[in-house]
């Protein structure tokens, strides 16, 4: 067996996993089926903790020092340094470098013990990491029948392991997501026989935090699946607040726990974290957080702070993924300060650079096409500005930009939709629910006759928003409306989302 994936929305995400002290190696070494197949060794040990950290360097000269490089602990660590570099570097020369360690150590980890519980954990576990590899780089088929392969041995192994505790991280994870395939996708997984759901999934994934050795990567894979799949509550921001005070030194934690504040509107505890963030020499290079600071500093208005951070990163980035959607956001920059001489050739790179492997990059693609033809007016600034106060949580700011106008004043209907919708985001944020609810219901009439992409997004919120509520009718409603929007860019995530939300209810 080898290879393995899924595909998840989130490109930004990896995940990391906590190890124990030197006790936990005595107690691994009495295990039966251990022999010498799978060996925490203090090396070993003390490479993960690196990694989980996001010390990359450190964890790679442990590595070195192990005399067992057959030892499948080992190859899994191995692997584990491959996955955190491809996926902060980006970089296609890396990518052919290292991609035939794939095969190698699926084959190596495919001789070892089968009377192990972690040989098929293990195995299922390097498929993932390059599956979440291959998704980073566009090759979304091969990791697709990746994840099916590790999914199999996922259930193999729990079914032979019913009590080995590790197997229902990921798990955990593949159920929930199979659990938000659209319907139209449903009979694929069903046919492969993949089986799932989110109440499932999300019980596993608690399992799995009981589990000392696995318990910080399943308690993050929680958090991601509840900010990126689900919905997340006052409760899950607590615990992640607790998460990043535990971990001052842990980049990584810190890094999933930025991104996760600002897809919930709260990039101001974002900026904190990422500037009293981890670094030195010991840690993985992450360009992409010059993108997330510069996405920021847009959104507080502050465009010339924006435009420094956008420019470190296209210099120092390798990769072809955001590098679109990051000079869309530098032509939004010099748009929204009035610089129209300098926004304009920022179109053409969008064009012109990048791939559109991520959502973000595919919907600047989309918008650079549009502008190309018709450069946008001034409705649509002010309702950008509009947009970029509220995805960060700047309410009163976003509040103010509107203040002034009506829907009358913007002159095309998608303007309309898009003005009734960020009333309906600002407002259900501030939790004011029937003032939201009513721009939300506006929005979605006013796209419903060009099926636009506000109908679809209002109609998952107004799903949540009839949850809250406890108006469990309306909010099936409302999710189903969601899914039956056909074409648009952010399709793919409405519909996971959408599909979540009915399977929670």
């Amino acid at each position: 067996m080898r290879r393995s994936s899924w595909q998840w929305q989130s490109n930004r995400s990896a995940g990391v996993v906590s190890v124990v002290g030197s006790m936990l190696y005595c107690l691994l070494l009495t295990l039966p089926g251990q022999a010498q197949d799978f060996v925490w060794t203090p090396g070993l040990q003390r490479a993960y903790v690196d990694l989980t950290k996001g010390k990359l360097q450190p964890a790679r000269q442990a590595l070195a020092a192990e005399p067992n490089k057959a030892n499948g602990i080992y190859l899994y660590v191995a692997n584990y340094v491959d996955m955190l570099a491809l996926l902060a570097s980006d970089d296609d020369r890396l990518l052919a470098q290292l991609a035939p360690n794939e095969s190698t150590r699926l084959d190596q980890l495919d001789n070892l013990d089968e009377s192990s519980p972690y040989q098929r954990l293990l195995l299922a576990e390097v498929r993932l990491h390059w599956a979440f590899v291959k998704l980073k780089f566009g090759k979304d088929l091969a990791a697709s029948w990746a994840v099916i392969k590790a999914y199999r041995l996922l259930v193999a192994n729990q079914q032979r392991f019913p009590n080995f505790l590790p197997t229902y991280k990921s798990l955990g994870t593949l159920r929930i997501m199979i659990g938000s395939v659209p319907d139209s996708y449903a009979w694929v997984a069903r046919l492969l026989g993949l089986r799932g759901n989110v109440q499932q999934g999300l019980a596993d994934l608690q399992r799995a935090q009981q589990d000392t050795l696995f318990r910080t990567e399943a308690r993050l894979a929680d958090l991601l699946i509840r900010a990126y799949v689900l919905r997340f509550s006052d409760a899950n921001e607590g615990v992640l607040r607790q998460f990043v005070d535990e971990a001052p030194d842990n980049l990584l934690v810190r890094f999933f726990a930025a991104t996760t504040e600002m897809k919930n509107a709260r990039s101001e505890q974002a900026l904190a974290w990422l500037s009293t963030r981890p670094s030195g020499p010991a840690y993985v290079s992450l360009p992409i957080i010059d993108n997330l600071l510069g996405d920021i500093f847009l959104q507080k208005g502050q465009y010339t702070v924006a435009l420094g951070h956008y420019g470190q990163f296209l210099a120092s980035y390798r990769g072809q993924n955001f590098v679109k959607d990051t000079h869309y956001k530098r032509f939004l920059c010099y748009w929204l300060s009035g610089d129209v001489a300098r926004a304009r050739p920022e179109i053409s790179l969008v064009l012109a650079q990048g791939r559109t492997t991520v959502e973000a990059d595919k919907a600047a693609q989309k918008a650079a096409e549009t502008y190309r033809k018709v450069f946008p007016g001034a409705g649509q600034r002010v309702l950008m500005q509009a947009r970029m106060a509220s995805d960060g949580g700047y309410l009163e700011q976003a509040v103010t930009g509107l203040k002034p106008y009506t829907e009358t004043a913007f002159a095309t209907t998608p303007e309309r939709a898009e003005y009734q919708y960020r009333l309906g985001r600002i407002y259900q944020k501030m939790n004011n629910l029937s003032v939201a609810v009513t721009a939300f219901e506006r929005a979605v009439f006013l796209s419903e006759a060009d099926q636009l992409s506000f109908g679809a997004l209002a109609s998952l919120q107004l799903g949540y928003l009839y949850q809250q509520l406890r108006q469990p009718t309306k909010a099936r409603q409302a999710f189903e409306k969601a899914l039956s929007y056909k074409h648009h860019e952010y399709k793919n995530s409405i519909d996971n989302k959408a599909r979540a939300g009915l399977g929670s209810m």
